[in-house]
């Protein structure tokens, strides 16, 4: 059976931050709850290395890991986030590239706020 995106690089990113001190997510949940850290495909999602019938699929796999806090308090929840950023951005692995960190926003899931932001990193794929 052929390795799949979610078996070879989603997965492995989130066991990798399963250290963190948050519920951590390979992909969306139906609900999140605060703190999280969820990781989902970026745009642009996949840029392909080779194309063709008789090669071998390789790309580029863009993913957001989006780090959230409750928003409670606008000082005390930014500390939350920026700790939480740091955690995640410290056990990024190897061939994983970090590539930026988007500013907070404020979003509302449910009844309740988040503040979230999005780290932004990638990696290699090819199936085997």
């Amino acid at each position: 059976m052929p390795s799949t995106i979610l078996s070879a690089v989603r997965t492995p990113l989130a066991t990798a931050l399963g250290s963190v001190a948050a519920n951590v997510f390979a992909y969306v949940p139906e609900n999140i709850p605060a703190p999280a850290v969820v990781i989902v495909p970026d745009s642009p999602y996949m840029e392909f290395q080779t194309i063709g019938s008789n090669s071998t699929f390789r790309a580029r796999i863009n993913m957001t890991i989006t780090c959230a806090v409750a928003y409670n308090s606008n000082p005390a929840s930014l500390d939350n986030l920026e700790q939480l950023i740091t955690s995640v951005v410290s056990l990024i692995p190897a061939g994983y590239e970090l590539t930026a960190v988007d500013r907070p926003t404020v979003t509302t899931v449910g009844a309740g706020q988040l503040l979230v932001a999005d780290i932004r990193v990638a990696t290699y794929y090819t199936q085997s």
